[in-house]
């Protein structure tokens, strides 16, 4: 079944740009072009990924952001201003797992899509065993994708789940933050590196007890991150 793609944009050239472009990769297309009727549509067809533009009428993207990032985890890539560096920060400190600045080409841009749908639709690299074991009150159970902590259920977001699940098959091998990108993002060209930062700070935010002096997810200064415990 061909992945549902909604698209939230105010520019309508650009708008219809995206539509044919992915209708063209065999994505079904769902379009909006402010931020309320996005919600609306997020809400009533469960898209698979959201392509949402930051400045938009009736509601901003990062309140739309924010508002679907509460109710679903369905992967979000943010597109902003190459201006805007603060929208970057802000829309992937509430829930984001991406963004492209424009102007962008439509061969990164779609790049990044089927990067993030193929990472979805995966079964995580697991080796011989489905459930891993992190210190004595974290579990990951990659059959499921679920995430436990003391018995409770963590709701990560898409990519979060990739990194921690990739990290902890990993065990105790340092990553920078370049291969993280290739390994969980699949991005093969360069990207902005705060993406990885941003998740890490929000995974520890999730796992550890003291995020500020973490005893899982630990950074190796001028090298990168490894999983511990």
């Amino acid at each position: 079944m061909a992945a549902k793609i909604l698209t939230v944009e105010d520019d309508a050239n650009l708008l219809r740009t995206l539509a044919y472009n992915l209708n063209r990769e065999g994505y079904v297309t769902l379009l909006a072009a402010n931020g309320k009727e996005a919600v609306e549509i997020a809400r009533r067809e469960k898209p698979d990924l959201v392509l949402l533009d930051i400045m938009l009428p009736e509601m901003s993207g990062l309140d739309v952001c924010r508002i679907l990032r509460q109710e679903m985890t369905v992967p979000i890539i943010m597109l902003t201003a190459r201006a805007d560096e603060m929208d970057k920060v802000i829309g992937l400190e509430i829930g984001a797992d991406d963004y492209v600045t424009k102007p962008f080409s439509m061969r990164e841009l779609l790049a990044r899509v089927r990067s993030m749908l193929r990472r979805i639709n995966m079964e995580a690299p697991a080796a011989s065993k489905t459930v891993l074991s992190i210190g004595d009150d974290l579990t990951i159970d990659t059959s499921r994708h679920q995430v436990t902590r003391g018995g409770g259920n963590l709701e990560l977001t898409p990519k979060e789940y990739d990194l921690l699940a990739f990290l902890a098959v990993n065990k105790g091998f340092v990553f920078n933050r370049d291969q993280l990108l290739e390994k969980v993002w699949g991005y093969e060209c360069a990207a902005d590196t705060r993406t990885v930062d941003v998740h890490i700070r929000w995974l520890r935010q999730k796992i550890e007890d003291d995020p500020a002096h973490p005893r899982y997810l630990i950074t190796i200064r001028g090298t990168g991150y490894k999983l511990e415990g």
